[in-house]
């Protein structure tokens, strides 16, 4: 059965989480008890209704005790959020998701059971000043607090290496789990172009090459350590 989401209060990180989720093809429920909201997003939703999330009545006549994860997105109203988190935990809804201001409202809502807690502005950044301080750094997830995944432009030291001559994990404790490369193509039209292949899971045979993107899994300071080789 295809996951169904619900996503709570429509302010703007909401909103764009609940059109994401419908543009990808999955069945969003979403709902503020602002009406100017819901008219905002209403053309681009299904599924988007005036109601009022600290009302259990309201929450059951909606259906929620179907929905798969909610996000709850309020403001800055900490109490909303706890009572939403404690009802729809009690309505029976599989994940909820809550996002949180500061370490005192996460606590708070993981008390009471919440199944996962996000930072948005934190997150992202941490995912700005990556970017900010290392220009071929392409992506980054914090995984943890001493781990991430990182697509990072491959250091010029080692193009042209095999893995398995490299032996980076051995030596800086990091993983490569794919390989993005640029690949000369002939397209439809006959002319030529450049084609980006992805080698998940690479051996260590194949080699690093010129302008290559490497996805490494590892520790923050060992993977500090292969951006500066």
């Amino acid at each position: 059965m295809p996951r169904v989401f619900a996503v709570i209060g429509l302010g703007t990180f909401g909103s764009a989480v609940a059109l994401a989720l419908a543009k990808r093809g999955y069945e969003v429920f979403a709902c503020d008890k602002d009406a100017g909201k819901i008219e905002e997003v209403g053309h681009d939703l299904a599924d988007a209704v005036e109601l009022d999330a600290t009302d259990e009545k309201a929450l059951r006549d909606a259906g929620f005790s179907e929905i798969d994860t909610a996000l709850i997105s309020f403001g800055d109203s900490i109490a909303d959020s706890l009572l939403v988190t404690m009802l729809l935990k009690e309505i029976g809804v599989r994940e909820v998701v809550v996002k949180v201001s500061d370490e005192r409202h996460a606590k708070l809502v993981k008390r009471i059971g919440a199944d996962r807690v996000i930072f948005p502005e934190r997150d992202m950044a941490n995912r700005l000043v990556e970017n900010l301080l290392s220009p071929r750094i392409f992506d980054f997830i914090e995984l943890s607090q001493e781990y991430s995944l990182m697509e990072i432009a491959a250091p010029k030291k080692i193009i042209g290496k095999k893995l398995i001559d490299l032996n980076l994990r051995k030596k800086y404790g990091v993983n490569i789990i794919a390989i993005k490369s640029n690949v000369p193509v002939v397209n439809k039209k006959g002319m030529p172009d450049i084609e980006q292949k992805v080698n998940i899971s690479p051996g260590g045979d194949d080699e690093i090459g010129e302008g290559d993107r490497l996805v490494v899994l590892g520790r923050d300071q060992d993977i500090e350590k292969i951006k500066k080789l």
